[in-house]
């Protein structure tokens, strides 16, 4: 096959990484709109495109037209594309290996998973491959056009941010997605009762997460007194808590992030809100 030939005539794996250099996402297997090409913002995430294995590759071609979709701006029909199970956002699923393990523990529950990270969805699609699972659906590029663009208000039954890019350095901050702007595209998607599901090792982001998600009046905080582990010194909370934090549900798995984190010395923080 010529470098020549249409991208219609590519295999999914090679057409995804080949999306355009310019857009700042794959977004497999259209070409990224001139609007969407013009648009500025300051953006939560860098391109990670990357190598693909062969397993990634033979996965992605296999799969990717009955579990996948491009990030481009077309409404989606969540009840017909997850069989009227409930969706459950997930932004920055990595490897994919979380994400998997859920879907399987509960096939009743529609994932919606979202990611940039090219290798990681063709991981993710060997794992769903293994599992059987037919409950997730793969998004590739950008969450915040998928949020702002492709979802119906009160379309959602939760949102899972585990580990996102921290950001430490303070030039870096605005570029954290857990933000009051973000959060104010999030919540007209959430439905009532939808479960916010936030997790980082970076105690500086954990705090700026507990105070965007605690600052608006329609989420309720379902651990306001802590979680009871004593991560700080009893002096400091005589209770033995971290106030506003929630811990580890048994249904979130320890994820390769978290473990690497936690190989540093870093305390995991967990956050659960519910929308109102």
């Amino acid at each position: 096959m010529t470098s020549s030939a249409p991208s219609t005539q590519l295999s999914a794996s090679a057409r995804l990484s080949a999306a355009p250099a310019a857009y700042p996402a794959p977004m497999y297997p259209h070409k990224a709109t001139e609007a969407q090409h013009r648009e500025q913002r300051i953006r939560s995430f860098q391109p990670r495109r990357g190598r693909m294995t062969k397993a990634q590759a033979g996965a992605l071609d296999r799969g990717w037209e009955r579990f996948g979709l491009a990030i481009d701006g077309t409404p989606l029909d969540l009840p017909v594309l997850f069989g009227g199970r409930p969706v459950t956002l997930e932004i920055g699923f990595g490897m994919g290996d979380t994400t998997a393990a859920m879907a399987a523990a509960d096939p009743s529950a529609g994932i919606l998973a979202a990611d940039v990270h090219t290798p990681g969805h063709g991981n993710l699609l060997q794992f769903l491959e293994r599992d059987g699972s037919e409950n997730v659906r793969l998004a590739a590029g950008d969450a915040v056009i998928l949020l702002r663009d492709m979802l119906p208000d009160a379309s959602l039954a939760g949102l899972r941010v585990y580990f996102p890019d921290p950001w430490p350095k303070p030039k870096h901050h605005k570029r954290r997605l857990l933000q009051s702007s973000f959060l104010d595209l999030v919540l007209p998607r959430l439905a009532p009762g939808a479960l916010v599901h936030c997790a980082t090792d970076w105690e500086p982001y954990a705090e700026q997460m507990l105070a965007v998600l605690g600052a608006s009046p329609e989420l309720e905080n379902l651990h306001p007194e802590g979680d009871g582990s004593g991560w700080l010194e009893p002096d400091e909370h005589p209770a033995g808590s971290v106030p506003g934090y929630a811990p580890r549900p048994d249904w979130r798995p320890v994820t390769k992030f978290e473990r690497a984190g936690l190989a540093k010395g870093h305390v995991v923080h967990d956050l659960l809100f519910r929308r109102r």
